[in-house]
């Protein structure tokens, strides 16, 4: 008896020994497959949000843009009115998946939207003026392209080019900044 019994702990304790890496993987299978969730999710979210903005009559789906990340729906830009703007907030909150809104949408009657929609030029001389006022940002190259700011050229940190996208995205009309900024070496 006594032999069966150490037969069978030795057999037990060599197939935990060798399952224990596969366990281990499992872990590591585990996060990846919830970091995959996660952002299969955010996608989702953000696809029926903006569905769910088309759908709704109170909100022109073409006004809004939306954004998710970690459950966050970001709502931005331009809609007729304060009903609209709450009624997109109401909208996206009541996805399956969103944690919270951050509702972003300016409110801009369709008469005064001309006035506010700067064209591309102004938009780069505005960037351009700001950036000048600081010494270490001077010579960055400013492009716009519907809205989109281009900064590029050379600066001597990454804290720097922080800075520059910072200073740019500040800029009415500016829509999104694509930092291309190099670090001096």
């Amino acid at each position: 008896m006594r032999y069966g019994t150490t037969t069978t702990t030795a057999v037990i304790l060599m197939a935990l020994v060798a399952t224990a890496p596969l366990t281990a993987g499992a872990a590591d299978t585990k996060a990846t497959t919830q970091e995959a969730k996660t952002m299969v999710t955010d996608s989702w979210v953000t696809s029926k949000t903006k569905i769910s903005l088309f759908a709704d009559e109170r909100v022109k789906g073409t006004q809004v843009s939306v954004d998710t990340a970690k459950g966050v729906v970001h709502l931005r830009g331009k809609v007729d009115s304060a009903e609209a703007k709450s009624a997109a907030g109401d909208v996206a909150q009541g996805i399956d998946g969103v944690k919270s809104v951050k509702n972003d949408l300016q409110v801009v009657a369709p008469a005064a939207r001309k006035a506010v929609d700067a064209s591309d030029s102004d938009i780069a001389k505005a960037v351009g003026t700001r950036l000048a006022k600081d010494a270490q940002l001077k010579k960055v190259g400013v492009r716009t392209d519907a809205g989109v700011v281009t900064l590029t050229g050379q600066v001597p940190t990454i804290g720097v080019s922080a800075k520059a996208s910072e200073m740019a995205r500040g800029v009415p009309g500016v829509k999104s900044v694509k930092n291309q900024l190099a670090f001096m070496k």
